[in-house]
């Protein structure tokens, strides 16, 4: 059984209720910094993808929930499963609004949920929960860069925007390593947990490039040659097709890789008090924050 001190803050689990609906109601069309075009449809796409993206990796891990003995590991899955609910949540009301400004995201999620729901149908719980752990490496270390890069931040251009993203960064690096934990802690073995990494990146590779190009494809300044030309050469600057984000990755695949091998807890701490502070950014977005009320 893995061993987890949930009495350390940095381990802690919150789930916070956010409320976006108001803030979203003056998003401009290229909502990404500089009106860019093909970051706005990348984003949209990302957001496309997380509310059944959420809900598979909830149910992933709660299938073997009566599985944990462990006490601080139950809390925290308790944590897990409250927070992806609430971004799940959150991201489908940022979908409503893109929806309204003419972004696919309505038919973007229904393939999601079929992609997910097939996958189930398919293969292992453990596979799931094993592709659950590798999809939530690649988000936390989506989410630490975002913290991190300043640039990267400002990229996301919209306030609201900026404000969904930063606060899926942080949960994402405070949940980093809950799945894994409990792939661990249920006897999941190494070898599969490597290959599914390997799977799991050429198979959101051509899911997000094809959703993109969709996305895309019903926007007409996407035929201006000029705006699509410039667009190119920004979003070739952008981390997620960086060769420092795929090294990073790849530290997965290492034999005895947990996520914590990289000590993001100074990071988090910043960001739990820029954000939800006394003088957070988000504070007016934040309805309710609690610990979970899963029994040990």
């Amino acid at each position: 059984m893995i061993a987890v001190q949930s009495s350390e803050p940095s381990l802690l689990v919150p789930t916070r209720r956010m409320s976006f609906d108001v803030a979203l109601t003056d998003l401009p069309h290229h909502f990404a910094e500089h009106g860019d075009l093909i970051s706005s449809h990348a984003t949209a796409v990302s957001s496309a993808i997380f509310p059944h993206g959420e809900e598979f990796f909830v149910r992933s891990v709660r299938h073997f929930r009566d599985r944990i003995i462990d006490p601080a590991l139950r809390r925290q899955v308790a944590g897990f499963i409250g927070q992806e609910s609430m971004h799940g949540r959150e991201h489908a009301v940022l979908n409503e609004r893109l929806a309204e400004l003419g972004y696919p995201t309505r038919k973007l999620a229904r393939w999601t949920d079929r992609l997910f729901r097939s996958l189930e149908r398919r293969v292992s719980p453990e596979f799931n929960l094993a592709f659950t752990a590798a999809f939530e490496h690649m988000t936390a270390t989506l989410a630490e860069w975002m913290m991190d890069d300043e640039e990267f931040r400002d990229s996301m251009g919209h306030p609201a925007i900026r404000g969904i993203f930063l606060w899926h960064s942080l949960e994402e690096s405070e949940h980093k390593a809950v799945a894994f934990d409990v792939y661990r802690a249920v006897g999941g073995s190494e070898a599969l947990r490597v290959r599914t990494m390997k799977v799991l990146q050429v198979a959101f590779t051509v899911t997000t490039v094809t959703f993109t190009v969709v996305s895309l494809a019903g926007d007409r300044d996407t035929y201006r040659p000029r705006i699509l030309w410039r667009s190119l050469r920004e979003y070739a600057s952008s981390p997620l097709v960086s060769k420092e984000y795929r090294r990073r990755l790849s530290e997965y695949e290492r034999h005895g890789f947990h996520p914590n091998d990289r000590d993001t807890t100074a990071l988090v701490q910043r960001w739990r008090e820029e954000l939800f502070g006394a003088r957070g950014e988000l504070t007016h977005v934040l309805v309710s924050e609690g610990a979970s009320t899963l029994t040990p």
